[in-house]
């Protein structure tokens, strides 16, 4: 297998095609990149910013570049000795009339000879919610016609610029007829006809005839465990792998397909041993990946939950939560969690929650020993539902896999001991049916039911906690990121280095991500946040001073202050994250700048949030005066606040800076294969998507690591940063077994600077790589003598050695201890020569 010593994230669209990707090639040689990993690169829907609305899984999408142009991109990569990884998305596509196969769904209904390629209930009609109101009301607004598709030259249903193809038999020889209607009752009559059923988006979360991904009615789910659906949406994929243009693959949202261990199984068995292949999986506290899967890892969220082990000053988080607290009023989280995960099981997945109900009734009409009133059986999943602990389960036609059935357990325990809790015999027939403990009469019903409650326990827990607590509750923005627990708990430095022997033992091929497309800040702007543990109360007084500032740009509404006091929290965090460490706050257009950016990232955190305002029913008088306080705050007249607002930011930001480096050599020496995510080998301050997904100035990047030199400890530009990455991924090239399977050994540190020190090795029979790297940074004021009266520890094997600083070049000789006060630079990591 080839597997990467570091990969590079790029996302293609919104102007990267692939020629502009094999421009970079050089560039991502010399910093020391072995594989570069690119974002979907199929055909999706005009103008998709991301690829993941895949339209045609047989073609390389011609806005890019298409195949021609991949081609030419596969050979910069060969030619430089770099691979390439493609993200795949197996579990959905576009329900877009611009993808063939859908477009012939809507026509032919399930005649079509794709119909039992998406994930249709054919029992009804297809749903298209995709009108502002019902059919009646688009009907008789005049929103809907009959007019001539102007691809197929066919009558079709038109609404605005969306043509519906009507089935040929409802208007085979009589075209001409079909086309000349007016009369409202007529086109009704005729819709009533079709296989398919117009209706208003708004009602999709309650009805919906087909599986869609999270809440994206434009997303429907694809039966990839069907034998020939897997062959027809991957075939290009495979004959990319053996062609040998490809060397591995990223599967995305593994935890959405109907059985992902078999796909796995079936994927692995048509790419051959040698394909590298990770899954999108965000594990839960405790959880591991199933040992079976034959993949080498995950795509490595749960690497950054663990780097909060490292930066999160235990002792002071709770003065910061205090803080809070005192502003929005007192929080139980797990009550906030619920709260969450109850929306979403009531409204947001209503219509996936009743197929569980139809299910479970179908299930009780034919065993009796299963019949339940609705009443209590709903009680009693919603309950389980909103319990649920992780992602999902891995049952099959079998029933639950020996850890799963563990868990589900422990989960039925939990919902039998609560107060008022559901029906006991509700939650024992519902434990048998997701157990598979059925009669035969209704083990098929009983899969069906298992299958569509994991794919159903996923997506609420992602809505629940990343885009609905994460957005409502922000004590520390930096704790709000994909993959992290929602509930608090303590920051422990032997926690991180326990759960980096772990990831030694168990994926030490997965990926270790800081950044990614799907990360809700920048890995630098998260960095710089973490340091807010370290000084919670000059944090909190600025808050209280900002808030007393710019109380004249609060607003009164009927429902309340806009913005409230836990949405200016939130406001003066996410800013803080955002802020350029080198911007002067005169620069007008620099704040310009900020503000673009900070206003969508505004409007999108109070919708997710499904507060006072939610994508479906906005409230634009609240999120007008929200954003016309942030217009106010970044105004270059606001002189007051920004000189206040800088001035308390620098101790902030020079600690982030030091967390920066520190969390990069963490990902370049810690178990993993390091994900570099575009532009952050410089600094990222990005804020959730789209954000996230700007190309970053490769120019500049070029230019500062061509001239890459001693001055790079002077700046606090990211050249640092660069210059840190690049020296130590040359090294991951020039002795990659070491990483990939040496000891993960912690080391203890002594004397005056010891809580500050995080210090592990990696060692093999070989080679050994010491890395001392600060946290907790923000109250080290001599930075002269950095490490004075701190000692390492070294184990006998390491003492009486050689050593190269890798990133001075200085040569050290070690005998029985690391004797910190002689290095002038905080960050050290040593090489044995």
């Amino acid at each position: 297998m080839s597997v990467p010593t570091a990969t590079y994230r790029i996302q293609f669209r919104n102007g990267m095609t692939f020629d502009r990707a094999a421009e970079q090639v050089p560039y991502l040689k010399r910093l020391g990149i072995s594989h570069l990993y690119a974002s979907p690169i199929f055909t999706a829907t005009s103008g998709s910013s991301h690829g993941y609305d895949v339209t045609d899984a047989t073609e390389i999408d011609p806005a890019i570049g298409g195949r021609i142009g991949f081609d030419r991109m596969v050979r910069s990569l060969k030619g430089a000795g770099l691979g390439l990884i493609l993200d795949i998305v197996p579990n959905h596509m576009a329900a877009s009339l611009e993808n063939a196969w859908w477009r012939d769904v809507v026509e032919h209904g399930a005649a079509s000879r794709y119909a039992g390629h998406f994930d249709i209930d054919w029992s009804r009609k297809l749903t298209l919610p995709f009108l502002g109101g019902s059919f009646d009301e688009a009907l008789h607004a005049g929103e809907i016609t009959i007019e001539r598709d102007p691809k197929t030259g066919n009558p079709a249903f038109a609404f605005y610029e969306a043509f519906y193809p009507l089935a040929p038999e409802t208007y085979s020889g009589r075209k001409d007829e079909i086309l000349s209607l007016s009369d409202k009752t007529e086109i009704k009559r005729l819709h009533d006809l079709q296989p398919y059923r117009l209706m208003s988006w708004r009602d999709a979360p309650r009805d919906l005839s087909y599986r869609r991904f999270f809440e994206i009615t434009g997303l429907a789910g694809v039966r990839v465990e069907d034998a020939t659906v897997f062959a027809d949406t991957h075939r290009l994929i495979l004959d990319l792998v053996h062609s040998g243009a490809v060397d591995g693959l990223r599967i995305d949202h593994v935890d959405g397909l109907a059985d992902p261990k078999s796909y796995l199984e079936r994927l692995r068995e048509q790419t051959g041993p040698a394909c590298y292949i990770t899954v999108e999986k965000i594990l839960g506290e405790g959880e591991m990946l199933p040992p079976d899967w034959p993949v080498s890892g995950t795509t490595g969220y749960e690497f950054i939950a663990a780097l909060s082990d490292v930066f999160v000053d235990n002792d002071k988080m709770e003065v910061l939560r205090g803080a809070y607290q005192k502003l929005v009023g007192p929080l139980d989280m797990k009550e906030e969690l619920r709260s969450a995960k109850t929306l979403m099981v009531d409204n947001n997945f209503a219509g996936e929650f009743a197929v569980l109900i139809q299910l479970a009734r179908r299930i009780g009409e034919t065993d009796d020993s299963l019949a339940l009133p609705e009443e209590a059986l709903a009680k009693a999943l919603r309950e389980l539902l909103i319990c649920f602990p992780v992602y999902r389960t891995y049952g099959t036609g079998a029933g639950l896999p020996g850890e799963d059935r563990r868990r589900l357990a422990s989960v039925m325990a939990t919902v039998q001991n609560a107060t008022n809790g559901p029906d006991a015999r509700a939650l024992a027939s519902l434990e048998r049916i997701l157990l598979g403990d059925v009669d035969h009469t209704v083990g098929e019903l009983a899969s069906t039911f298992r299958t569509r409650f994991q794919q159903l326990t996923g997506p609420l827990m992602a809505k629940s906690v990343e885009d609905t607590l994460f957005f409502r509750q922000g004590a520390l923005l930096a704790l709000n990121e994909v993959g992290a627990d929602p509930l608090p708990h303590t920051y422990r430095l032997d926690r991180f280095h326990e759960e980096m022997k772990s990831r030694l033992l168990r994926q030490p091929d997965a990926l270790s991500a800081s950044s990614t497309h799907d990360t809700k800040r920048g890995e630098d702007a998260r960095a710089r946040l973490y340091a807010l543990t370290e000084a919670p109360e000059a944090w909190s007084r600025g808050v209280d001073r900002w808030r007393e500032t710019n109380r004249t740009f609060v607003q009164k509404l009927d429902d309340g202050l806009a913005p409230e006091p836990s949405v200016e929290w939130m406001l003066y965090q996410a800013l803080a994250g955002v802020w350029p460490a080198d911007l002067e706050h005169e620069d007008a257009a620099s704040l310009g700048a900020i503000e673009d950016r900070f206003v969508a990232y505004t409007e999108k955190a109070l919708r997710e949030a499904k507060l006072r305002t939610t994508w479906s029913e906005i409230d634009e008088a609240y999120e007008s005066a929200v954003i016309a306080y942030v217009r106010r705050l970044l105004s270059p007249d606001n002189r007051a606040f920004l000189d206040d607002f800088t001035k308390t930011l620098r101790p902030f930001v020079r600690s982030g800076l030091v967390n920066s480096i520190t969390q990069a050599i963490i990902k370049l020496t810690a178990p993993g294969v390091p994900d570099i995510y575009q532009g952050s080998e410089g600094l990222d301050f990005s804020l959730v998507d789209p954000d996230n997904r700007r190309e970053p100035d490769f120019e500049t990047l070029q230019r500062h690591l061509l001239g890459a030199g001693d001055e790079v400890w002077a700046e606090d530009n990211g050249r640092l940063k660069q210059h840190v990455i690049t020296t130590l991924l040359h090294v991951r090239q020039q002795v990659p077994t070491l990483f990939r399977r040496g000891d993960y050994l912690p080391l203890i540190a002594s004397g005056r600077r010891a809580t500050h020190v995080l210090a592990y090795a990696r060692a093999d029979q070989t080679d050994v790589v010491v890395v001392v790297t600060p946290r907790l940074w923000l109250g080290v004021d001599d930075l002269s003598a950095p490490w004075a009266g701190t000692r390492i520890a070294l184990p006998a094997a390491f003492q009486d050695r050689s050593f190269i600083d890798l990133l001075t070049g200085r040569l050290v000789h070690v005998h029985d201890a690391l004797q910190l006060e002689a290095f002038t630079k905080p960050f050290v990591v040593l090489k044995s020569t």
